[in-house]
């Protein structure tokens, strides 16, 4: 039945508010928002129609549980209650093998990016004050030393903030925060254990997925009893001392890094390439760098065997060739495995709710809305099939999530054209493809590639790391010379690859890109020059050539 309304910009202003959906038709079922035509037929085919025309005979305990209260987690459950949902968070952290566990806010805020910056914040503090002397600081060279405890315990304190914070958050929202371990018990039901064991039951209609992952062991002898991880590193009790660090992931070249900052003797093992799924040029200038400054790489092995005590705070640890039989051994005060990461989804009943996951690295496949194949059950973060293993992706998933169930949005989080950055000594930010992903999708004939050397005005009157600062992009000449790889290897790269990364949004070109006015001085107003000048402008760069150098890099990017 049709009904002519003579007021009916009213009735559209008022759906509006409703739904975040003014036009028609407007579907709702058993008092639950659907959406216009093109949804109606989606949650019929989703086999999601059904449940939604019985909704009145079952009643859950709450409309939402979201399971996990990393980033993504959060931002998520506290959308869903500003739109009226009722909503419960479930997090535990299960403790590491030395121990150590932490407060709400997941891995970012406790033992990732947080305390990482921090961390590096404080190592490139110990470059600055080695650069002040050049600048005039008068500073007595035995009076300058680090202290572990000291870092270590203000680190710690701004996380306690931020986990106090965090629940503060969920309370002032009415967001039900459980500190328990969820499990499946059937696909609208979940077990809830807490620490001491005790269990509780709750049931939802709808569930999110955000349980994040945790570090991975190398299943030898010793990995766990001796060694330690990035869970257990930020909240150390003493100096790591002499510390092996295993790996070549960014956390691998991150942690030891900033160790090497602090004035630590510091070794990196790693087993093939470092960065992998970054362009590897730059992976290979940043590891670079780092080898420049003090820290050693042992390419070409894996540890295998034993890794055993000896005297108290000192390990021993033997290794293999990956290309022969020569093994080698060497004596570490701490052991660091940051060889990669696993999903946390192994053990939370997932098969019992029927929720698919690849067995072989335990992710889970979702559409392009977030969704299992379990119409019901959504999953975000880290544990995403083939997306970004980044917090700020986690928060924007989470968010647009929550609007799309209960707000009736349509919009989705968009993976492609993530910028970040690796908080190396040397930072490394980039956006888009990595050149060798590009060759692969467009060939190499196909790309234009401008790059320039560059070195930053901070770095000239202490005469340090006379350029080694790198910057690249990757054009498409088949379409308008499109930046589709934008890297960056330098000072602030987090501050500076940000703004290009909302360009490359936007769909920014190489013209764009060389009409836009630069700040001057600063490194990312760098012009970048094609690929076959770039002999040219490989010169002796020894501080009296800078000059030189800066006009010639003007005059090739010129037309």
């Amino acid at each position: 039945m049709i009904h002519f309304m003579y007021d009916g910009s009213n009735y559209q202003e008022l759906l509006l508010e409703m739904t975040g959906q003014k036009t028609v038709p407007n579907v709702f079922i058993n008092k639950t928002h659907v959406g216009g035509c093109d949804k109606t037929m989606k949650v019929w085919i989703d086999g999601v129609l059904q449940q939604l025309l019985c909704g009145e005979n079952e009643v859950y305990d709450y409309d939402l549980i979201v399971i996990g209260g990393g980033s993504g987690g959060l931002a998520c459950s506290k959308e869903a209650a500003l739109l009226g949902k009722k909503v419960m968070v479930l997090d535990y952290v299960v403790p590491t093998p030395k121990g150590n566990t932490w407060g709400l806010g997941g891995t970012c805020v406790n033992v990732g990016c947080i305390p990482k910056k921090l961390m590096h914040q404080t190592a490139l503090l110990g470059t600055s004050i080695q650069d002040a002397r050049k600048f005039g600081w008068e500073l007595p060279e035995e009076t300058v030393k680090h202290n572990w405890e000291t870092m270590k315990t203000a680190v710690n304190n701004h996380i306690g903030s931020l986990n106090w914070g965090y629940r503060k958050a969920l309370r002032d929202k009415n967001v039900n925060y459980i500190n328990s371990y969820a499990e499946f018990i059937e696909s609208h039901k979940i077990k809830a254990t807490n620490k001491r064991g005790k269990e509780t039951f709750h049931t939802a209609a709808k569930f999110i997925l955000a349980t994040g992952e945790r570090p991975r062991y190398l299943s030898i002898p010793g990995d766990k009893e001796y060694c330690i991880t990035s869970d257990d590193l930020f909240s150390l009790p003493h100096c790591p001392g002499k510390t092996l660090v295993i790996g070549a992931s960014y956390v691998a070249l991150e942690c030891g890094g900033f160790l090497a900052g602090l004035g630590l003797d510091v070794t990196v093992m790693v087993r093939s390439i470092l960065l992998r799924g970054f362009d590897q040029e730059m992976a290979n200038r940043a590891g670079k760098h780092m080898e420049e400054h003090g820290v050693k790489f042992l390419r070409k092995y894996v540890p295998v065997e034993e890794l055993e005590a000896g005297t108290p705070g000192r390990l021993k640890v033997t290794a293999k060739s990956t290309e022969g039989d020569e093994t080698i051994e060497g004596e570490y005060n701490t052991v660091l495995i940051a060889v990669g990461r696993d999903a946390c989804t192994g053990k939370i009943g997932l098969d019992q709710a029927g929720v698919k996951v690849n067995p072989k690295n335990g992710k889970i496949p979702v559409n392009d809305e977030e969704q299992t194949n379990v119409p019901h059950i959504y999953a975000i973060g880290d544990i995403l099939e083939g997306k970004w293993e980044l917090t700020p992706v986690a928060i924007q998933a989470g968010k647009l999530l929550a609007r799309r169930l209960y707000a009736g949005a349509s919009l989705k989080c968009d993976y492609v054209n993530v910028p970040t950055t690796v908080f190396t000594p040397l930072e490394y930010g980039a956006c888009g493809l990595s050149e060798e992903k590009a060759m692969e999708l467009y060939g190499q004939d196909n790309l234009e590639v401008y790059h320039s050397l560059f070195w930053p005005l901070e770095f000239t009157v202490p005469n340090r790391d006379n350029n080694k600062c790198y910057s690249k992009i990757i054009c498409n000449k088949l379409d308008n010379d499109r930046v589709i790889g934008f890297h960056y290897l330098g000072p602030n790269a987090g501050e500076v690859t940000q703004g290009y990364g909302v360009a490359m949004k936007c769909g920014l070109t190489k013209e764009q890109l060389d009409n836009t006015v630069g700040i001057h001085p600063t490194c990312a107003e760098v012009r970048l020059i094609p690929d076959q000048l770039q002999a040219t402008f490989h010169l002796s760069c020894s501080p009296p050539h800078y000059k030189l150098q800066l006009a010639l890099q003007a005059l090739c990017s010129t037309d």
